[in-house]
């Protein structure tokens, strides 16, 4: 009976531990980045960082989700790669992220409407516009599809 006890002690002890070092972290300072994050907000965003949410998972970083002063978010991998951009309604995801094909269709396709959402994906890119329009695009940044 008391090594049943102990054992489950021990259990309990490794569960408490294993799930604190997967905790989530919250910062507000942008050097806790990877330098690549920490490079593409320097060169693509004015407003400063606000929060940053590290994400764990088995005690390891997943990803970085950054929110800015002016509301825009960033998530990047581990090693500092941008995967999703969104910004305000009124405000658009800078150009940098957006490939050049993409923006030309939007802008003959979609007159008057701007990107406020891009996600990198296996095959391209998911672009959202103000208007809500999903838009499907792949790695050229050519046209796929309308998405639900």
């Amino acid at each position: 009976m008391k090594l049943g006890k102990l054992l489950a002690a021990a259990l309990l002890t490794v569960a408490v531990a294993f799930s604190a070092s997967a905790r989530d972290e919250y910062l507000r300072d942008s050097s806790s980045l990877p330098k690549a994050a920490q490079s593409t907000l320097s060169k693509n965003f004015k407003a400063k960082v606000s929060l940053i949410k590290v994400d764990k998972s088995f005690g390891r970083i997943d990803e970085y989700d950054v929110v800015l002063t002016d509301g825009t978010e960033i998530s990047f991998d581990r090693q500092g790669n941008w995967k999703e951009v969104e910004t305000a309604a009124q405000k658009s995801v800078p150009s940098a992220f957006v490939p050049a094909a993409a923006q030309r269709y939007v802008k003959n396709q979609h007159k008057g409407q701007h990107i406020v959402g891009i996600e990198r994906t296996r095959g391209g890119y998911d672009v959202e516009l103000s208007n809500g329009i999903d838009i499907k695009f792949n790695d050229a940044g050519s046209f796929v599809k309308y998405d639900d």
